[in-house]
């Protein structure tokens, strides 16, 4: 499985951390779910 930047997932969780809610260190080491969180975070 692939994540992509249109993934729910990583929807739901740039969400959470733009709110404060979560940071990047949340984010489980699934797939590559977290180096597409933080790519997405960097723009």
């Amino acid at each position: 499985m692939e994540f992509t930047v249109e993934s729910q997932i990583v929807k739901n969780y740039l969400l959470l951390i733009h709110q404060g809610i979560k940071t990047i260190n949340d984010v489980p080491d699934l797939f590559n779910l977290k180096e597409v969180v933080r790519k997405c975070l960097e723009i």
